[in-house]
Parts: C-alpha cells; structure tokens; sequence
C-alpha cells in the first residue's frame, strides 16, 4: 500500500492515521525508484509475515522528520553524507540499517549538445540541499565550466565557487523538482529516476556524469539508532538486496540503462 503525504502538513497527516500493527513497518520514500523498488518487494514480505507501506513524501525533508517522530520506521531516499548532514542540523540519532541502490547524477540539457555551447550569464538549475548541491558543482568543475575552493569536494556550495568564467547564475531547486526545471534553463543538475518518473525528457542524454563507483552515495535504509537491530526491518532489508522484483523494479526506473545505477551490496 501506497500513502502519498505532501510537503511538511505529512507528519500532522501521518499521525492521524494511528498506531501501526507490530507486524507492520511503514517506509518513507519519495517518488521514482525509492517509492517503486519498496512496493516490488511487498509480496515478498507479505508472504514472511511483513505488513510494508510506502509513505510518499514529495521533498527530502519531511521523511526525517517523519522518522524523527515516529510516524514511520525507516525511511529510504538518502545516501549517508546526506543523513549526516541532516544530523549535524538537526541533532537526528539516526543510522543505517543497510544500503540500497546508488544513483548516478548527472548534467542535463534540453537546449545545447555540449558545454561550450552554453552561453555567457547561462542559467543552472542546481540541487537546494547542501550534499547534493556540492555533487552537482563538482560535476560543473568537471565539466571546466566553474572551479571551487580547494579541498571542499561534495561538500562545496554556491559559495564556494572562486571562479565562473561564463558568469553562469544558480537557481536552487528541491532535488525531486530539478527534472521539471529542466526546460526552463541552460544547464541542470539530474537524477535519472526523477527524469524517467517525470516523463520529461531522456534520462541517458546527460552532458556528463559522476560515476557510480563511490559507495557513500548509495541509498540508505536509515533508522532510529534504537530500532537498527530490529528484526522486521532486517528482514526488510534482506529482501530489498535479494529480490528479483525489486532489481527488475529498480532497471525500470532507470529506463533499463545500466550506465545509470548499480546494486552496491553486490560488490
């Protein structure tokens, strides 16, 4: 079962549905692979005793909070540097009970076929979020068209930039959106999955793109650090990693482009 829950009213909304069954175990996730890859592996668990509902939040705040208070039992839709930020802000006790698929990002756009094409006071589209923004940068230094303050990596900002040659300007945008902004600027940062799930545009024509081979940015099921032994998310987890349905859920929703994603606990 599936409950869409909307922007920051979902915790209020969340806690009128009640107290869940101890067999139960409710997942939030955000649309695309996250959302789609739990529900393939509900029949599975149903079969071992596992009641699973996926919690559908629409920004990459309110599923921490959600978790924070108890309204879900694990949420799955954030690589670690990611949670550890958010615990740095918020003072979160939080930890990862397993990992789950690591998502490629890239540099997308709709107007131009290379980078040199893009043109002086271009407009980018970047992720909102510290983490990510600082991925999303890396891959514009990549690409020669900014350079960042050394030493910063994935965990640079918007000021951290030293040098912008084209005098390229920044729109912030909440990561699940950027696929929808595309159209409306020069350059954007993506995420495959948001771009198959938004229909948009082709997620395999990015400029460029990270690499898929840094393990700290694979998606995590993260738990209250009280709950990380708990036998039902354990068991959750177990057939996340080994299901069929799941892999074939997960392929889907990166348009079956291996290029795009791995399955990190594999290797």
């Amino acid at each position: 079962m599936r409950i869409h829950i909307a922007g920051l009213f979902s915790a209020i909304l969340l806690a009128a549905t009640g107290v869940a069954q101890a067999e139960t175990i409710k997942v939030g996730v955000v649309p695309g692979v996250y959302a789609d890859s739990i529900e393939a592996v509900i029949p599975e668990a149903k079969a071992k005793g596992l009641d699973i509902q996926v919690v559908e939040f629409s920004d990459w705040t309110t599923p921490n909070i959600a978790l924070q208070s108890g309204d879900i039992d694990v949420n799955y839709f954030q690589h670690q540097p990611f949670l550890n930020n958010a615990i740095k802000e918020r003072g979160y006790e939080f930890v990862s009970a397993g990992i789950g698929v690591l998502a490629n990002i890239g540099i997308y756009s709709l107007k131009y076929k290379n980078f040199a094409d893009v043109p002086q006071n271009g407009k980018v589209a970047i992720a909102n979020d510290p983490v990510n923004q600082g991925r999303g940068l890396l891959l514009l230094q990549k690409a020669g068209l900014i350079k960042l303050r050394d030493g910063v990596g994935f965990k640079g900002t918007l000021d951290d930039i030293v040098d912008n040659p084209k005098k390229l300007t920044f729109n912030e945008v909440e990561g699940p959106q950027l696929a929808r902004v595309t159209g409306d600027v020069d350059l954007a940062q993506g995420y495959p999955h948001f771009i198959v799930a938004s229909k948009a545009f082709d997620p395999s024509s990015g400029l460029i793109y990270s690499g898929v081979d840094d393990k700290q940015f694979a998606i995590i099921f993260a738990v209250q650090k009280q709950k990380v032994d708990d036998a039902g998310i354990k068991e959750l987890v177990a057939l996340y990693q080994n299901s069929p349905a799941v892999r074939a859920a997960i392929s889907k929703a990166f348009a079956n482009d291996q290029k795009l994603y791995t399955l990190p606990w594999l290797n």
